[in-house]
């Protein structure tokens, strides 16, 4: 009888090292703008700066002007996708993760609305909202002035959340370009990438299964549970049973299994990693059941206030501290608030990065102060 094999055990520094070098944190990145955004499988842009401060972490040589160039031509745009909330996507990822989340968080938000739409025939508001925001692109509050002309006495609310969810929608530019966003007006793919091409892409068995691969190359290793957590799907175990003799398998220190590629790299524990700033809805925050790989699990809950995300930033590969960005007419300051002391060299390390990310996104010719307060 062969011996019990037991999987390789990571340790949460380990996991911290190669979940940092998927998310193109432990070095700056050569990738453009859309390749990194392709390789992240999006980015989280519930507020219109945060894909900008995403890229500034974890991209050599990065501009702000150049996501916004490719967002122009149409090549990334903004979609409710995945946990069913904004995303920067590339097109196709915008098409078809979308399609293939729909049966996750999306269906259970329309769910949750479905008191407010009795007597709604959703067949015909996906018609009526289709034909009305391909005639032009429209804003959320003329397409629900719209529907409310036929279902008068239906939910607002619940109309503007019923289009949302079945319809395939993006927010169209000058909404998410760099320091000229406008307001939310919204079309269909369809309308907006062209017939055929990534509108008709199919979502299958083999586009899970592949999503579950792109997945662990930007966050892994991860378990079943984390790849949930990241796309508001549930019931993933079978994919990853179909994947599981493609893909290397290790455990947590908590004993929880954890699946890897068998090609992607694992740095070691001891990997130096570099002070980074990150935006508010960072990914690298909210792609994970367990958050501990990166959240000390004593500054569990310090990210937030109520619905509202802080902006972080690592030291040393961790979660230690918030920052905020205060920009008047005449000069721009950002303050580091750390939650715990800092060494000289810590304070010296943050006080570069802090630097280097005014210098990407500052704007020009408008000087900056970076203020360090105590813990």
């Amino acid at each position: 009888m062969a011996p019990k094999t037991t999987s390789p055990v990571l340790s949460t520094r380990a996991l911290n090292r190669a979940t940092l070098d998927r998310q193109l944190l432990l070095a700056p990145s050569p990738l453009s703008a859309e390749q990194a955004v392709h390789h992240l499988v999006g980015l989280q842009a519930q507020n219109t700066k945060p894909p900008y401060y995403a890229l500034a972490a974890r991209l050599d040589g990065f501009r702000p002007e150049a996501l916004s160039e490719v967002m122009e031509s149409r090549a990334v745009a903004r979609i409710v996708s995945l946990r069913s909330t904004v995303h920067t996507h590339t097109a196709r990822d915008a098409v078809v993760l979308r399609r293939l989340v729909q049966a996750g968080a999306i269906d259970r938000e329309l769910r949750m609305f479905r008191k407010g739409l009795d007597g709604v025939d959703l067949d015909r508001l996906t018609a009526l909202a289709t034909a009305y925001v391909e005639e032009r692109p429209r804003p959320p509050k003329d397409l629900r002035a719209h529907l409310l002309e036929v279902w008068p006495d239906a939910d607002p609310l619940a109309l503007t959340i019923a289009a949302r969810c079945l319809l395939l929608m993006v927010q169209v530019t000058p909404r998410g370009l760099w320091r000229r966003s406008g307001q939310v007006s919204l079309t269909t793919v369809r309308a907006w990438f062209g017939e055929g091409g990534v509108v008709d892409s199919v979502v299958d068995e083999g586009t899970l299964d592949e999503t579950v691969l792109r997945y662990l190359g930007a966050f892994g290793p991860a378990s079943v549970q984390d790849m949930q957590t990241w796309s508001g799907l549930t019931r993933l175990r079978l994919a990853f049973e179909r994947l599981r003799a493609r893909l290397l398998v290790f455990r947590d220190e908590q004993g929880t299994e954890l699946f890897d590629l068998p090609e992607a790299s694992r740095p070691d524990e001891d990997t130096p990693a570099p002070a980074r700033f990150l935006p508010e809805f960072d990914n690298l925050l909210l792609s994970h059941a367990d958050r501990t790989r990166v959240v000390p699990a004593d500054l569990r809950g310090r990210t937030w206030t109520g619905n509202q995300a802080h902006r972080v930033f690592l030291l040393d590969g961790f979660l230690a501290g918030l920052w905020r960005l205060d920009e008047g007419k005449e000069r721009t300051t950002l303050t580091i608030e750390p939650f715990g002391a800092l060494t000289r060299a810590q304070r010296a390390a943050l006080t570069a990065e802090a630097e280097r990310t005014l210098r990407v996104t500052g704007r020009e010719g408008v000087p900056y102060d970076v203020v360090l307060t105590p813990a």
